[in-house]
């Protein structure tokens, strides 16, 4: 009760104010920093500065609602993972090596659901968006390691996944490996429906390709995967 009392008998004073302008012309905006005085009165305007903005950005950054936590790891990093961002808007990059999944198809490519084996990948993926590649080697990617076109359906050419009109919700607190976890999930549980481009993304047929795939124990032809003009390199911003 005592603690209660004393953050009641806590007095919070206003020390600044910002004020937005906008342009009633272009609608461009402008933003003024502002001190306030003893009695309260707003004293010496100023445009908002740069070092100002980021103390804000900062402060800002801090809040639990914004989720602190996010892409925090549960203990050492993943050796898989490649490079963090862990601002409020940040993205992860990670790598996974040859694996066996479980694939879903749309009955109109003609392929079966089932389990096959795909090439090592590389993944960009932020709270809304996910980027996948291919790998011609499976080992560890280096930043100057040349990236191919991820051998799926449902990729734009640039890398980026539809996600159509589904919903990827993250907890605030959600964990690196957790946040991995759940986009790789997310990808290998979706019904890969059509090709977002006028080219196959592999050398050859891709359908056919996944039609002798699935179901069987082959490896992955890594051979048939097509460059891009990415690096990992590339991806790091």
């Amino acid at each position: 009760m005592q603690i209660i009392n004393q953050l009641f008998k806590d007095v919070y004073k206003p020390v600044k104010a910002i004020a937005f302008y906008q342009s009633q012309m272009d609608q461009s905006i402008y933003a003024e920093i502002l001190d306030m005085d003893a009695t309260g009165q707003m004293i010496n305007p100023h445009p908002l500065s740069v070092t100002e903005a980021n103390s804000l950005d900062d402060l800002l950054n801090t809040s639990d609602e914004l989720g602190q936590d996010f892409l925090m790891s549960k203990g050492l990093l993943p050796e898989h993972v490649l490079y963090i961002n862990s601002r409020k808007d940040g993205n992860v990059i990670w790598f996974t090596p040859e694996m066996q999944v479980d694939l879903l198809f749309k009955p109109e490519l003609t392929i079966t659901d089932g389990r096959a084996n795909v090439p090592p990948m590389v993944w960009k993926a932020s709270r809304n968006s996910l980027s996948v590649y291919a790998l011609s080697r499976n080992e560890k990617p280096v930043l100057d390691t040349r990236l191919c076109f991820a051998p799926f359906f449902n990729i734009y050419t640039d890398g980026r996944v539809c996600i159509g009109s589904v919903k990827i919700n993250f907890d605030t607190k959600c964990s690196l490996e957790d946040f991995i976890t759940e986009w790789q999930n997310y990808f290998f549980a979706s019904t890969f429906s059509h090709l977002l481009g006028s080219v196959s993304p592999v050398k050859g047929n891709v359908i056919e390709l996944w039609q002798k795939l699935v179901g069987s124990k082959r490896k992955f032809p890594l051979k048939q995967l097509k460059s891009t003009s990415k690096t990992l390199k590339s991806l790091i911003r």
